[in-house]
């Protein structure tokens, strides 16, 4: 019996795919992101050991509410490709199930996905951090060139996009790296929005508890100037930016 390790769910609205969704935070993530609001989903040892039939005993709790709001299951992190298996089984146990499928990823681990896998998500919400490589290594510890190379993949599978863009003044705002991203997605066929996110602290009691220094503690957020910029930035290209 496949099983995972998980860290929580909840339900949302308008933030996690469209209509209100079963949203599932799974354990685990590779990257450390400055401005991560969910530090408490970073290690695998810090989720808890859950059946895949257990997790969809819960989903069908709530079945009839989401399908009827216009939603559907939305599997996050933490990393959910680090868990591909896992993610896989209820990916594809939710589409039997008739249920709207979304997965909220940084590609970073775009290679995990098998084609199977995405042929089971409806819709990737896809988190590019930054298009300078050197501010992406900077930001996330990590490289931005998996993240590009999924995005094709996901664009020749024709599986559908959302852009997730987390604005961060000093950070993510510059106009030449804005704008490479711009041209970037709006090369690709399947990206139906771009989501600019600002960044907030929302998380920083989380890092006080466990005891860890948050290092974006002290960085303002965008104020709505910035944001209406870098929104207009992408609607340059023909893309529509919320």
């Amino acid at each position: 019996m496949t099983s995972g390790r998980i860290h929580s769910w909840d339900l949302s609205t308008g933030v996690d795919g469209p209509g209100t969704r079963f949203v599932l935070f799974v354990s685990g993530c590779p990257l450390r992101c400055l401005y991560c609001a969910n530090p408490d989903t970073w290690h695998m040892r810090d989720g808890r050991d859950v059946t895949v039939d257990e997790v969809m005993a819960e989903i069908d709790k709530y079945r009839g509410f989401v399908t009827t709001a216009g939603g559907g299951v939305t599997l996050t992190g933490g990393e959910p490709l680090l868990q591909p298996a896992f993610s896989a089984e209820i990916l594809r146990r939710c589409k039997e199930a008739g249920l709207h499928t979304a997965l909220d990823t940084s590609g970073f681990l775009g290679t995990r996905a098998t084609d199977e896998l995405l042929a089971d998500t409806d819709l990737v919400l896809l988190d590019i951090k930054s298009f300078d490589v050197n501010t992406y290594r900077k930001l996330t510890g990590g490289e931005l060139a998996p993240t590009l190379n999924f995005a094709t993949r996901l664009d020749r599978l024709g599986t559908a996009v959302w852009i997730r863009y987390v604005l961060v003044p000093g950070w993510t705002d510059d106009r030449e790296a804005v704008d490479g991203l711009a041209r970037f997605v709006a090369g690709l066929g399947n990206v139906e929005r771009v989501d600019v996110l600002p960044f907030h602290k929302l998380g920083a009691a989380k890092y006080e508890a466990l005891g860890i220094p948050f290092p974006l503690r002290n960085n303002p957020g965008p104020d709505p100037r910035l944001i209406e910029r870098v929104r207009d930035q992408f609607g340059a290209y023909g893309l529509a930016a919320y």
